[in-house]
């Protein structure tokens, strides 16, 4: 067997957790980091075939070390000449040559089913012949290089927990840092509404990357290191809901413009905190150039952040989404979808259409295309027939309606198996499984976006002035 002091980065073993049933499990994992804090060692692992989001960081009881597997070391491939694994010309080439080594070669290692058509739909277009179903949607990918969507999720491994002064934190969390650390490190994140932190209680980002627990004000985010240092300044803070423009409010729910430029500290400290959720979010302190909407819910205690989405202010490639993120305590409960749809009504009073920046992640995808599928299907099982004839409808159309870009109108279109040819043009074929389904998931679908309590006005942001 094993010691832990053996164990490195790419071992793989087995790995106790619990399942969605609350049963222990042990599925394999690979262990993509080793940190030692206090003398006692922490394994950053990875469970094989299931989502990058349930990684987590464990302690040597949860490893099997019976069952290690150590890397193996990558052979490289053989060359005509003997020489393995460089390239003509590279230098690990040049230098062979010239002290003339014998090296011996590397070994290489070695159903028809048919469904009812109760409406036809027909579609005045050119599709063409070859187009890709899914948009760019590589697995565990963020919606950009700063960007990914944290849809609905039964399992989480992160928690913003909300602890009042008087209550006592917990010896052990699960690790995660608002601070990356080599590029996967997380710690737990202790949430204190509405209080800011003295700037000497704060540390050094390099000190807080060790903490446990980080303390955080949930309204101007500002992070503490300690629950003393985040009751010093309870009074102090004054502030109740993201700084900004209120542009959205109904009921309980409102939504919150925030130029990156002119709140710098706060949208900072807003990626920070999306760090923690997110694995591929990259941006940190370069806010200028983006909009941040956040999403709050209202209270006797003010307003408290939900989640948020974040734009850029000027964008060659319409996209009308940068970064999209739920917390975990309002995971499913539909505001992820919510988020979506208010960044399509954005762009409906921009007068342009959307679409999140590509490559989205897995479960990004998933959401958009929920979004897309459901919006998509609701303008057409809408339409009525003129005269007794089917009705028509354009890609161009569907677009324009929802501003859903064209290409994402088709992807959808296509993964809903809803396109067919039919005597020499393109119709959409709903059949009742399809129409079904999407009345069951309307009806799941309490929040909408109301356009009349939106009060937005876009601005040119290609005059350098207005940032």
């Amino acid at each position: 067997m094993a010691e832990v002091g053996e164990i490195i980065e790419g071992c793989r073993l087995p790995v106790l957790r619990r399942n969605q049933d609350n049963e222990d499990e042990w599925p394999l994992a690979e262990i993509l980091s080793v940190k030692d804090i206090s003398g006692r060692k922490l394994f950053y692992v990875h469970y094989i075939d299931f989502n990058k989001r349930l990684d987590e960081w464990v302690t040597h009881e949860r490893l099997d070390l019976k069952k290690i597997q150590f890397p193996k070391k990558e052979a490289k491939t053989p060359t005509k000449n003997g020489l393995p694994g460089s390239r003509p010309g590279s230098p690990e080439r040049e230098v062979r040559k010239t002290l003339d080594l014998s090296l011996q070669p590397a070994s290489a290692q070695a159903s028809g089913k048919t469904l009812p058509i109760p409406v036809q739909i027909t579609l005045r277009f050119n599709l063409p012949k070859e187009r890709e179903a899914i948009p760019g949607g590589e697995p565990d990918q963020p919606l950009s290089s700063s960007s990914c969507l944290q849809p609905n999720h039964r399992s989480t491994k992160r928690k913003v927990e909300v602890v009042s002064p008087a209550t006592p934190v917990p010896s052990e969390t699960a690790p995660a840092s608002v601070f990356p650390q080599n590029g996967s490190a997380r710690r737990a994140v202790a949430a204190q509404p509405g209080r800011k932190r003295k700037s000497n209680c704060l540390g050094t980002d390099e000190e807080l990357t060790t903490l446990p627990v980080l303390y955080l004000c949930e309204f101007c985010l500002k992070y503490g290191r300690s629950l003393k240092c985040l009751q010093r300044h309870l009074t102090k803070c004054d502030l109740r809901h993201p700084p900004g423009n209120e542009i959205y409010r109904k009921g309980t729910i409102s939504f919150f413009e925030i130029d990156g430029r002119k709140n710098k500290s706060y949208s900072q400290n807003l990626c920070l905190l999306a760090k923690c959720f997110l694995d591929h979010k990259t941006l940190y302190y370069d806010t200028d150039p983006f909009l941040f909407y956040v999403m709050t819910e209202y209270d006797c205690k003010g307003f408290h952040i939900v989640g948020y989405f974040s734009k850029e202010k000027e964008s060659t490639e319409d996209y009308n989404v940068a970064c999209i993120l739920t917390l975990p305590p309002y995971q499913r409960r539909g505001y992820g979808k919510l988020l979506i749809e208010f960044s399509y009504e954005l762009s409906k009073v921009e007068g342009k259409t959307g679409t999140p920046e590509k490559p989205l992640s897995d479960l990004g995808l998933l959401s958009y295309r929920s979004y897309w599928s459901q919006t998509i299907l609701e303008i057409l099982m809408g339409l009525k027939s003129e005269s007794g004839e089917r009705p028509q409808i354009t890609i161009n159309e569907i677009s324009e309606i929802t501003s859903i870009k064209k290409e994402d109108v088709i992807s959808t279109l296509q993964y809903l198996n809803l396109i067919n040819y039919y005597k020499g043009q393109y119709i959409l074929t709903l059949s009742e499984d399809i129409v079904d389904g999407h009345e069951r998931a309307m009806l799941k679908r309490l929040l909408r976006i109301d356009s009349k309590c939106l009060h937005f006005t876009p601005k040119d942001w290609s005059k350098r002035g207005k940032w």
